[in-house]
């Protein structure tokens, strides 16, 4: 076997670009409707298990567009290849308690992207509903996309899956205290992200990107003030830009690692097509910033978490 560049400890899969929502700030937009079929999925998954995967996660997208196909493939991940950990970030709108009962035992973490506790600037931010057009019915879907958060938080916790939030900060919401809303989650993990701009995506500049991004950027200053004012919470993770950068190992719908270090996104060769140890070759991928990040933590479900899925009837 070759020898590998890195190993693929932790693996962060798009299966597809579709989504419900329109944040003005998302850095992997809606370009194309395409996902694997699930059993070229499995394959992939497989072959990087080999290769010494022990942590995946799904983002997209909406992922739950999509809910079976997740389903099954975290289902694969935890009884067939016996996978350390399993997460999906997502909105929280299309999460039913059906699909938590049916896969729920295949998930460690479910991450649920909440940017603001205030509805007018979750509208701003493109964080409701994107085929409500009217103002009255987007404030009140974005009313009901923070209530979402707090219900699919307790529906995890009665199932023994762990919460973590994600949080974009952008001009809209760097002052914005969310202290009270974040104790009253109290998410295992709660990562606060710098935004992030990536040619193609969202820097509108780009006949390819369908976001501009750029009136939502912070300073350094502004992104430290927001942590300084939340430091009290243990389950807060920052991430600024510098931080980010080439630390996440990104598998796009073709199962190509996507390379950011020319500030875009530039898709590989698919494991598929190549096999892990060459595509990770095309990843741009800094292992040192992965470790020193925190990229490793204890990402499995804790003995009480597990007590407690143990004893659902599922």
């Amino acid at each position: 076997m070759e020898e590998l560049p890195v190993v693929p400890v932790s693996v962060n899969y798009f299966p597809h670009r579709q989504c419900n929502y329109s944040c003005e700030f998302c850095f992997h937009t809606t370009k194309n409707l395409k996902i694997l079929p699930l059993e070229e999925a499995k394959r992939g998954m497989a072959m990087l298990a080999a290769a010494g995967m022990k942590k995946m996660n799904i983002s997209g997208g909406e992922p739950f567009l999509q809910a079976r196909f997740i389903g099954e493939l975290f289902k694969y991940c935890k009884e067939d290849l016996g996978i350390e950990s399993c997460s999906v970030v997502n909105n929280g709108s299309k999460v039913t308690e059906k699909w938590l009962d049916t896969y729920g035992k295949y998930l460690d973490f479910m991450a649920i992207s909440i940017d603001s506790f205030d509805p007018e600037t979750n509208i701003q931010l493109g964080r409701s509903d994107k085929s409500l057009g009217d103002n009255s019915s987007a404030k009140s879907a974005s009313k009901d996309h923070i209530q979402r958060v707090f219900q699919v938080a307790e529906w995890c916790r009665r199932r023994g899956i762990m919460v973590k939030l994600n949080s974009v900060i952008t001009k809209l919401n760097h002052l914005e205290d969310m202290n009270e809303a974040i104790e009253e989650l109290n998410p295992f993990r709660w990562k606060v992200f710098q935004v992030l701009i990536l040619k193609g995506e969202n820097d509108g500049a780009d006949s390819n990107s369908l976001r501009d991004g750029r009136k939502l950027v912070v300073s350094d200053e502004q992104f430290k003030a927001f942590l300084e004012r939340h430091k009290n919470q243990q389950s807060l993770v920052p991430e600024d830009n510098e931080t980010m950068k080439d630390s996440y190992l990104l598998l796009d719908e073709d199962l190509c690692f996507l390379n950011c270090q020319g500030g875009d996104k530039k898709p590989g060769r698919s494991v598929l097509e190549v096999g892990v140890a060459e595509a990770l070759k095309d990843a741009g991928f800094d292992e040192k910033t992965f470790m020193n990040r925190g990229g490793v933590f204890e990402w499995s479900r804790d003995e009480e978490a597990q007590r407690i899925a143990n004893e659902m009837d599922w």
